[in-house]
């Protein structure tokens, strides 16, 4: 029988795949949103608009199984919301994130890593910084208000379709087209990443499981090194891409912005358990990530229905790429660094 499932959110990335996964299942979705985000989108779902900043008062009297929550950032609204819905649903799944970790410099967290402190008194501006510890604030009150009732998810680096920061796509976009390819060394890193699509099937089965409590979400399955993720996404372009890896050292002393202008990349001093959790709770309860070819293409031909001129969210830019290409190319003429392409370092 299918669940009655109210979504906060649904219809951008995370939200939209798991709406999908819940309609492909047979169940009865309702979406809240402020219908500024694909609002076209499940024609066949009932859309109730409203801003759960100030209210979910327009979801009248309705009851639900449970309730996805994909839109939490800030505690004050995540309260505002487990309140009003404490005694409407009977369980409650948070879209949470690994930025929680307190220590995201410690490899292989699982969930019962230490959780970074939120100061109230700080407000809850959203940046870079407070991420995490906002997050990491809801999860306690989603907690504290539907205890056995509530699930959180916490994925690491979602990818695919449809997905807003381009951290993944301007990847492979950048290979598909070609050339000598700037790669941020060393090529041996460990990276970690998830497709959306997967994160959404994932959280709709637990739903129907009645699973609780917390599950770290990455993949793949098998460690996966950053060389041998570029290198894949290179073979699939299938054109005369070259990888160039540059000393880490180099790009930093060059500006370049770790995870914002090169994607994926996180020095060795940064925090690179993100890419490094431990997703085995998750992976033995069905958590399956699909081949990384399957996202390849989606994600291509996805970036083909991207507008003309809509600018990237992440990446840096052609000219500026072959400007630190040229200097490093230049300085590791001498450096015991430099490799051939592809090989690791």
């Amino acid at each position: 029988m299918g669940m009655k499932l109210l979504v906060l959110g649904g219809t951008r990335f995370v939200g939209r795949h798991t709406v999908e996964a819940a309609l492909a299942r047979g169940h009865d979705v309702t979406l809240f949103h402020r219908g500024k985000s694909g609002p076209e989108l499940f024609p066949e779902c009932e859309h109730v608009l409203g801003d759960r900043r100030i209210g979910l008062e327009a979801l009248g009297a309705q009851e639900f199984d449970a309730c996805l929550d994909t839109s939490g950032y800030r505690p004050s609204e995540v309260r505002r919301s487990a309140e009003f819905l404490e005694s409407r649903v009977g369980r409650y799944a948070f879209v949470s994130t690994i930025s929680v970790h307190a220590h995201p410099e410690r490899s292989g967290a699982d969930e019962t890593a230490e959780l970074a402190p939120w100061d109230p008194t700080q407000g809850e501006e959203l940046n870079e910084a407070s991420y995490g510890p906002l997050k990491a604030a809801c999860e306690r009150i989603v907690q504290a208000s539907f205890g056995e009732r509530a699930l959180v998810l916490r994925p690491g680096l979602l990818v695919g379709p449809h997905d807003p920061t381009d951290r993944f796509s301007w990847w492979v976009a950048r290979l598909a087209s070609g050339g000598p390819v700037l790669a941020p060394g060393p090529a041996g890193a460990r990276v970690q990443w998830l497709d959306a699509r997967d994160l959404g099937r994932f959280t709709v089965q637990l739903l129907e499981d009645g699973a609780r409590g917390v599950y770290t979400a990455a993949g793949p399955a098998e460690p996966t090194t950053l060389g041998e993720l570029l290198g894949s996404l290179l073979n699939y372009g299938g054109g005369d891409g070259e990888l160039i890896w540059a000393d880490p050292g180099f790009l930093l002393d060059e500006g370049v912005k770790p995870f914002r202008d090169l994607p994926l990349w996180i020095p060795e001093d940064g925090p690179r358990g993100l890419f490094s959790v431990d997703p085995s709770r998750a992976l033995a309860a069905g958590l399956n990530p699909r081949p990384l070819v399957h996202t390849l293409g989606d994600t291509h031909r996805w970036l083909g229905s991207r507008g003309p001129g809509q600018p990237w969210q992440a990446g840096i830019s052609p000219s500026r790429e072959r400007e630190l290409l040229d200097r490093w190319q230049a300085q590791s003429a001498h450096s015991p660094f430099a490799l051939p392409s592809g090989r690791e370092l």
